[in-house]
């Protein structure tokens, strides 16, 4: 018989009877793993393992496991290959439109007219060779088109290998804590098998599937797979199944791992959601082909609307997803996991929708930034596209009146190349004035901040908190681990009344404390809180676990015992019962059984365990009475002396039950005591000691903190120490300074002051309170996230308030969701907290922050910085095209000339812009709040500044330059005369100019050395110089292609000596004072959109089905539609849907909780970056129940019943409490699924509070 590391090859339990266990709740999954199994110890040896030592690890046994139960990676779909990425870039609306007038112009320029020879003497004047090659400039303009293409999916290509690699950085940060050959070792989720022995405590998310063997107090989170919300109790007797992508809210225990990868209960899900996702692609073009029926039908008539609204049924059976039930959620998922997100968009932005109004809120929250740069890029869309039909309106009417009318000449076919010229330079005036090079700033000024912020420990889980955080005006920090150095020892101890500054000798304690106070700490930590030797001889012992825990398990080796060989002869597995410590309780207790009765251990907040006691050990052991007066008197003279020196002050206390004759401090039971009747079962109990534990503060902690507040951020301390320590650390860090009035407020004070007589939560009562509020003890994760919330929603200040907040716990979730941006702790945070947060502090450290504010507020002033260039340079090639059609009929830049400036001033400016290195000036200045404007009254005087000075430089030229340089005109030149120098020289001085602003445009606070890091940023050197390169190969030898003429030295120099005229130009521009320009009319982009018009097309339930808003909707998808704001925004998507997938596929991969489980304390979007760029027409989410006719908008139509109950998945679970829905939970999760709407922040803030 094949054996394996010495144990037969064949296993006791087959992988199907695994999955079918599995799928079993309660009583029943007992019943069966009794009946078939024979039990869970029975089953363990079934599959070769040791409830108590694990497997052996042995790396042949591992690989069989994995070939017989599979691994615990879910396989991702493969990227999107380079061919694909060119297609989608291909599918963008203004390069449609180009290439097709491409196209003709390049079929006109091979029509010879027969009647041409007839059309007289101005035909016959031009050059047989010039005529030839008027196919040029259609060839041009189809290669500058492919440039783009090729330019655009080369950056998604990269950007997705570039987040592939952060998200594999991401799932090797998971790591849990395994049983193998009878160690503890963390190893990373992808590694765990079949048959480990697994060690689950508070805050874990369960990377597998399980049954518990023994548990504590063990409490789980299911609502990620059943949509039940309220916390499920767990335990080897009662209900021993534990499933993956749940989260472990209270208590621990270990458990058998019986199911991992696709065959786990999330796996089973996500298999499911990828067969929907394929379903739904089909759908989709079902859902396109009846689209099309409808609107031809509504030309017949105006039958269709009125069909669609009476059979509103009909188009919902089709649009189910075949597999699930839910095509919903499915697509949502299984784009996350493709990386193709369109459709995800839309299905979220429609969620999004449907749900704010349903609450009362409004949309979806965008950061800050996006908010402002929708606003603008909106309005710039606007004015493009007007002046843009302006200009071929003119050009045409213009053409027209000369020929026909005042010349007097009949229609000739050869005229239609005039009519496609003209509407050419109509779409390249709009191309050249919405800055579509935006989206690819933002995106690439991310990119570039995010790969270096990695490196200062920051790692960031949605894109635009990095940006947010540059906005942050105040930072809410947990105080350990944080602020203070996170490594605990106990400097002072209170035993038998007399206090100790340095840790006693054990023979000096009276001998029943001494033993009592070591088998107490020993005993009631959690097991896996552990002090181990350092790495080398004389470095300082590893804490491995709680860091409270670490410093009691260091004073008890300190008094020369050891723990561990207390907790050999306790085991786990004695344990009777586990009160896990919690936010509520701030205590733990553990019940052990002895001589027939119990013992209680108990540890925790000093004032919070005194209270419950009534006995404590006095002089020389002595048991006295501890009464009120006592327990006043040592909270005088021992406690409050240790926390105003910074200790945390912890108390040990215990109480014993006994069957025969109680001492004084015992407690006599007859019958079984109630257990579940915690506060009689812990009360009357005998105090052990109080120990002082030092947590230093960090010493780069102060210096962090005065760079914050010198930058204009307010940092507070939320912490649930009590109020002494916290004002001696805050102190200590400079978050308290003297005469600054600063308000301190225990938890209980601050829930006072904040609530009215009905005990509501005030607004205007959390106003009179956080401006000066600076450190908060005592305070649960409600306080935290009621503070937080409350600063956020506030008016107070002209700016709004923009926060970060830091949380380690599972319960600092809720403030971690609800603050603009979101800080885990990496190394003392539990994945329930990482899972809620937006960057994850790799160091715990608080000096990290303020590096992510510095890159925060870079990433502003790069998108700044490229506004300030690209805005300059579309005014003035709007301006001159525009007035070159009216004065003489021709714009004196050429189309492929305009796309060559626009590639410079798009992708390459926002290369060498979005690149430059954060500076520490960054922290000098105040934030710039919600609503400031993105583009600041300096920026709006160099803007119009250098473009009064660009458009006269070129105007003198066009009108002026023929004379000034003796050259020959080019106005007024026919359709087919060759290039003339005259307007090279006026292309080529607009792109000099164009050059020396970008380098202009690198300081936008008015300063007047712009040279200055100049050469710090080899990017932005190489780009200037190869486009300047570019520029001179273009003019000399670009001929009929770019329609120039070689020019020579002089009229190099010319051009030369205009740009650099825009150098001298930008100090007279810095001289002008700023403050006396007018505040309105200078700054644009400023405030948060309350209703763009794009999130209005998201939420479609606002348009009645009879369609009164289409027009407005048609204007704006008409504006969309010629945006090319689409054509970088691919690389937003794959930015996006990278990000999503990784973060889709860290729960899928590591087997994390369904993202879904967000939901649960509200959920901020996950759209990192949402501008105006998809159609809703282009992918119909899966919800977008009907479609109005006349407009093609996706339209919900919204029954009484919908409209009567804004119901979500979290406040009406669809499932009974208890009883699972048929199929196990991956149909409950899936029944689910299909009705679950992420939260909007407005809705958070409703369900949360």
């Amino acid at each position: 018989m094949a054996t394996i590391d010495g144990r037969p090859a064949q296993y006791g339990v087959t992988l199907k009877q695994l999955r079918e266990l599995m799928e079993l709740r309660g009583g029943e999954g007992i019943e069966r793993l009794d009946s078939e199994f024979g039990g869970i110890l029975e089953l363990t040896k079934k599959l070769y393992s040791s409830p108590t030592n694990g497997l052996s690890g042995n790396a042949s046994d591992m690989e069989h496991r994995r070939q017989t139960f599979g691994s615990n990676v879910i396989p991702p779909k493969p990227p999107k290959t380079f061919l694909t990425l060119v297609w989608e870039a291909l599918q963008d609306v203004t390069l449609i439109i180009l290439q097709v007038a491409a196209v003709v112009s390049l079929g006109l320029s091979f029509y010879k007219p027969p009647a041409e020879s007839s059309s007289g003497p101005q035909v016959g004047q031009h050059d047989e060779g010039e005529e030839e090659a008027g196919w040029i400039e259609g060839v041009a303009i189809l290669i500058s088109v492919a440039v783009v293409v090729f330019v655009t999916a080369f950056n998604d290509y990269t950007k997705e290998k570039q987040f592939r690699g952060l998200q594999s950085r991401i799932e090797g940060e998971h790591k849990f804590s395994v049983i193998r050959g009878g160690e503890v070792h963390d190893i990373g989720v992808g590694d765990i098998v079949v048959g480990d022995i697994c060690q689950i405590k508070y805050g874990d998310l369960l990377p597998t599937d399980g049954i518990l063997i023994q548990s504590n107090d063990l409490k789980i989170d299911e609502s990620s797979l059943t949509g039940e919300s309220d916390h499920v109790k767990k335990g080897a007797d009662t209900d021993p199944m534990v499933l993956s992508g749940t989260h472990v809210m209270e208590g621990s225990g270990k458990m058998l791992v019986t199911a991992v990868g696709v065959n786990s209960q999330a796996g089973i899900i996500f298999t499911l959601l990828g067969a929907a996702a394929d379903e739904e692609e089909v759908e989709a073009k079902k859902r396109k082909k009846e689209a099309k029926k409808q609107r031809k039908k509504q030309k017949k008539g105006d039958s269709g609307e009125e069909l669609i609204v009476a059979n509103p049924n009909k188009q919902g059976e089709g649009e189910a997803g075949a597999v699930t039930g839910n095509s919903h959620h499915a697509t949502a998922n299984s784009a996350n996991a493709d990386g193709d997100v369109r459709n995800n968009k839309h299905s979220k932005e429609e969620e999004e929708g449907e749900e704010g109004a349903a609450s009362g809120g409004g949309g979806h929250d965008k950061s800050v930034l996006q908010a402002k740069l929708t606003k603008l890029a909106i309005q710039i869309g606007y004015a493009g596209s007007f002046i843009a039909v302006l200009t071929v309106v003119i050009l045409i009417v213009r053409f027209c009146v000369q020929t026909f009318v005042l010349e007097g000449k009949p229609w000739d076919t050869f005229y239609a190349n005039h009519f496609v010229k003209f509407f050419i330079i109509g779409v390249t005036v709009l191309v050249v004035a919405v800055p579509e090079g935006l989206p690819l700033a933002v995106t690439l000024s991310l990119a570039y901040s995010v790969k270096k912020m990695m490196k200062d420990n920051n790692l960031v889980r949605h894109l635009d908190a990095c940006e947010t955080m540059g906005n942050a005006t105040a930072i809410c920090s947990d105080k350990t681990g944080t602020l203070t150095t996170n490594r605990m020892t106990v400097v002072q101890s209170f035993i038998c009344s007399e206090d100790h500054k340095t840790t006693p000798k054990f023979e000096s304690l009276p001998h029943t404390v001494g033993e009592l106070l070591v088998n107490s700490i020993s005993i009631n930590s959690a097991y896996t809180s552990r002090v181990l030797p350092g790495d080398n001889p004389g470095d300082l012992p590893k804490q491995v676990g709680n860091k409270t825990e670490c410093a009691l398990l260091g004073f008890v080796l300190d008094l020369g015992k050891s723990y561990q060989v207390i907790r050999d002869e306790v085991t786990e597995e004695n344990f009777h019962r586990v009160y896990t410590f919690n936010s509520v309780r701030k205590s733990m207790s553990t019940v052990v059984p002895r001589n027939g009765g119990y013992r209680i251990y108990t540890k925790g907040a000093s004032e919070i365990v005194m209270k419950k006691c009534s006995f404590i050990h006095g002089k020389d052991g002595r048991l006295e009475n501890f009464s009120r007066s006592m327990q006043e008197r040592l909270v005088r003279e021992v406690i409050e002396p240790m926390a105003c020196n910074g200790l945390r002050t912890i108390s040990v206390a215990y109480r014993d039950f006994v069957t025969g004759k109680a001492e004084i401090n015992q407690v006599h039971f007859d019958s079984e005591p109630n257990w579940d009747d915690e506060d009689n079962i812990i009360s009357n109990m005998t105090c052990i000691c109080i120990v002082g534990i030092e947590d230093p503060v960090r010493p780069e902690v102060p210096d962090a903190i005065r760079k914050c507040q010198r930058a204009g951020i307010t940092v507070r301390m939320v912490t649930g120490d009590n109020i002494n320590t916290a004002r001696s650390i805050a102190s200590k860090c400079g978050i308290l300074r003297p005469g600054d009035n600063s308000l301190i407020l225990e938890g209980k004070e601050f829930n006072r002051r904040v609530r009215d007589a009905s005990g509501k939560i005030q607004q205007h009562l959390i106003d009179k309170v956080w401006p000066s509020l600076r450190v908060l003890a005592r305070s649960s994760p409600t306080d935290k996230y009621t503070l937080v919330r409350g600063i956020i929603e506030s008016k107070v200040s002209a700016n709004r308030e923009v926060v970060a907040v830091t949380g380690d716990g599972t319960n600092d979730g809720p403030a971690l969701k609800i603050a603009d941006v979101g800080f885990a702790m990496g190394i003392a945070g539990t994945d329930v907290a990482k899972e809620a947060s937006d960057i994850i502090l790799t160091d715990d450290n608080f000096t990290s922050i303020v590096k992510a504010v510095m890159w925060g507020r870079n990433v502003y002033d790069s998108i700044a910085k490229f506004l300030q260039f690209q805005l300059t340079v579309n005014v003035v090639a709007v301006v001159v095209a525009f007035v070159g059609a009216c004065a003489i009929n021709d714009s004196p830049l050429k189309a492929v000339q305009m796309l060559w400036v626009n590639l410079i001033m798009d992708t390459l400016a926002s290369l060498a812009l979005a690149t430059e290195a954060p500076t520490p000036d960054l922290l000098l200045r105040k934030p710039y709040g919600r609503t400031k404007p993105l583009i600041s009254r300096t920026m709006m005087k160099n803007i119009l500044g250098q473009a009064m000075y660009m458009i006269c430089v070129i105007f003198v030229l066009l009108f002026y330059g023929d004379k000034l340089l003796d050259i020959d005109s080019g106005r007024y030149a026919d359709i087919r005369d060759p290039p003339s120098q005259h307007f090279t020289i006026i292309f080529n001085t607009f792109v000099m100019m164009t050059l020396f602003n970008e380098i202009n445009a690198r300081k936008i606070h008015g300063q007047r050395n712009v040279f200055q890091g100049f050469f710090t940023n080899p990017i932005f050197y190489s780009i200037w110089l190869s486009t300047l390169a570019s520029q001179i190969v273009i003019v000399q030898f670009g001929g009929m292609a770019f329609s120039t003429q070689a020019l020579s030295l002089e009229l190099w120099l010319w051009c030369l000596l205009f740009g650099c005229g825009v150098l001298l130009w930008g100090q007279v521009v810095t001289s002008i004072p700023t403050k006396k320009l007018p505040k309105n009319v200078f700054s644009y982009g400023s405030g948060e959109p309350i209703n763009d018009p794009i999130a209005d097309l998201a939420s479609e339930d606002k348009l009645d089905s009879d369609g009164k808003d289409s027009k407005r909707t048609g204007q704006i998808l008409w504006i969309r539609g010629l945006t090319r704001l689409q054509t970088q925004l691919r690389v937003i998507r794959a930015f996006k849907s990278t990000l999503e997938d990784l973060e889709e596929r860290r729960s899928c991969h590591s087997l994390h909780s369904l993202r879904i489980s967000r939901s649960q304390q509200g959920n901020r979007p996950m759209s990192d970056i949402s501008y105006i760029d998809e159609d809703s027409t282009k992918s119909p989410s899966p919800n977008s129940d009907k479609r109005c006719g006349s407009c093609n908008a996706t339209v919900r139509l919204v029954t009484p019943v919908e409209e009567s109950s804004p119901t979500t998945a979290e406040t009406a679970p669809l499932v009974p409490p208890g009883s699972p829905p048929p199929g196990g939970p991956a149909a409950a999760a899936t029944q689910q699924l299909g009705h679950h709407r992420p939260h909007t922040h407005a809705n958070t803030q409703n369900s949360s509070s």
